[in-house]
C-alpha cells in the first residue's frame, strides 16, 4: 500500500518528529511504500492566493483554484501535493496540538492542496462518496495538556470535538474513510519510559491502519439527511440519532432509530 504522511513540526528532534520517523520505518518494514511530505523543510508557502493559479483571477478565488486544475495551471508544488494524494492509499497527518488546531503551515497545505474541483465542487460528491472515496486518513497528534484537560467536562473540551473539523469537515468532507484519531496527551518533559510508552502505542495504531474500523460518520447521500441541494439544506433526520446525542457527534452513525 502506498501511504502519504504530511509532517508538520519545525523540529525535526521532537517527539512528532520522532514519531514521524518511527512510521516511517514501521510501515516500510511492513512493505508499504511511504512518501513524506515536510512541510517545514520544504519551506512551504501556507498563504493560498492568486499567484497558485498563472494568472487566472476570476470569477472569484474558489473558481479560479477550479479552472487552474482543470487546465493544468496550478502552481507545480500544489501539483506535486494533488499526485501524491491521488497514490495514497492513506494519509497521514502528523503534527502537534498548536491552540486546538494544527500549525498554520499543515492549514496552508490544505488550503492549498485541496483546490476546488480536484478536493470538493459542485460536480463532486462529499461526505463518503467524495473524490478520496476508498483511502484511508488518520490524524496523529499530540497535546501538552493532560487527558482530563480534554474530556467532556475537562476545560479544554472533548477532543474529539476539537479534531471534528478535520476529521470531519476535511477528510470525511473530501470522502476518505477517517480512522480514530492517534493522540497522546502529557506530551511535554518525557522521561525514557514515557516515550517508550508512546511509540509502542503508535506502533499498535499503525499495525492496524489498514484493518481498523474507520469513525462511522454518516453518509451525505445515505438517507439521514433532508434535502441535498444547498437551497434545501442537508439537515439529520428527526429522531435518527439515539436519545440523548447531540453536538457533533449527531453525525456519528450509532445505536439509531430507524
Amino acid at each position: 500500500m502506498n501511504v502519504l504522511i504530511v509532517y508538520a513540526h519545525p523540529d525535526p528532534n521532537s517527539l512528532t518528529g520522532s514519531l514521524k520517523d518511527l512510521a516511517v520505518n514501521v510501515l516500510r518494514a511492513d512493505g508499504h511504500e511511504v512518501v513524506v511530505t515536510d512541510l517545514y523543510t520544504m519551506k512551504w508557502q501556507a498563504a493560498a492566493d492568486y499567484t497558485d493559479f498563472d494568472d487566472i483571477t476570476g470569477p472569484d478565488f474558489m473558481h479560479a483554484s477550479g479552472e487552474a486544475y482543470r487546465s493544468g495551471r496550478l502552481s507545480e508544488d500544489i501539483r506535486v501535493e494533488q499526485q501524491k494524494l491521488l497514490d495514497a492509499d492513506l494519509v497521514i497527518l502528523q503534527f502537534p496540538l498548536w491552540w486546538f488546531t494544527m500549525p498554520a503551515i499543515l492549514k496552508g497545505w490544505i488550503d492549498r492542496v485541496f483546490t476546488y474541483d480536484f478536493a470538493y465542487g459542485a460536480r463532486v460528491a462529499r461526505y463518503g462518496a467524495g473524490p478520496f472515496a476508498g483511502k484511508r486518513a488518520m490524524v496523529a497528534t499530540t497535546a501538552g495538556g493532560r487527558i482530563g484537560h480534554y474530556t467532556e467536562r475537562g476545560v479544554n473540551g472533548p477532543i474529539d470535538d476539537l479534531l471534528f473539523p478535520i476529521n470531519h469537515g476535511v477528510l470525511s468532507f473530501t470522502g476518505f474513510d477517517v480512522l480514530p484519531p492517534f493522540v497522546e496527551h502529557s506530551a511535554v518533559h518525557l522521561d525514557d519510559e514515557r516515550y517508550t510508552e508512546i511509540a509502542e502505542h503508535y506502533r499498535q495504531r499503525l499495525a492496524t491502519a489498514f484493518t481498523a474500523e474507520p469513525i462511522p460518520y454518516r453518509p451525505e447521500s445515505g438517507g439521514d439527511y433532508t434535502g441535498l441541494t444547498y437551497q434545501d439544506g442537508s439537515e439529520l433526520v428527526p429522531g435518527r440519532e439515539s436519545p440523548g446525542t447531540g453536538g457533533f457527534a449527531l453525525h456519528i452513525a450509532g445505536q439509531d432509530r430507524r
